[in-house]
């Protein structure tokens, strides 16, 4: 089953920690840094998106989000996707959900095998999984699936449990 973007927001909601705003340099641009590499960008919120930048009520309820995410109905969007940094541009989104035992939500995984969670269990998991099976194996997505769902967890390339045989 491939991927396709929801724009569910999933894959930002632990960007925070990626970007950081520098300056407010008014008009709705802003100097920018990349916090992994220290390295500037330019930021401008995208013109059809203004109106979404003014309200903080969400991403103050989700503080680990980029600060540049906003929601728009049942959606969640990058308000300067034209602007966006390199490594956003390069960023592989969220390419399977991984389900506990209980059905809830347990945490993601990125194109680039990247594991977000605060889900103790999963992450011992994963940590396994990392090293039983090397990044560079061309189905390294599909064996890391694999290996959780042997130990209990769903792994879905939907927001829905839906177990993958």
């Amino acid at each position: 089953m491939s991927f396709s973007c929801l724009q569910c927001g999933t894959c930002c909601l632990y960007m925070a920690e990626c970007i950081s705003i520098e300056e407010d340099l008014g008009d709705f641009d802003f100097l920018c840094s990349s916090v992994a590499t220290g390295t500037p960008f330019f930021a401008r919120i995208d013109p059809d998106k203004r109106h979404l930048f003014f309200d903080l009520s969400w991403i103050g309820q989700h503080p680990d989000a980029c600060p540049f995410l906003r929601p728009s109905g049942d959606r969640i969007l990058c308000t300067i996707h034209d602007t966006s940094p390199v490594q956003c541009k390069a960023y592989r989104c969220v390419v399977r959900w991984i389900f506990g035992p209980d059905g809830r939500l347990a945490g993601t995984m990125t194109g680039t095998l990247a594991l977000h969670s605060d889900d103790p269990a999963l992450l011992q998991a994963y940590e396994a999984a990392d090293r039983a099976i090397p990044r560079w194996m061309p189905d390294a997505e599909d064996r890391r699936a694999q290996f959780l769902i042997a130990r209990g967890f769903c792994v879905s390339c939907e927001r829905h449990p839906v177990y993958i045989e």
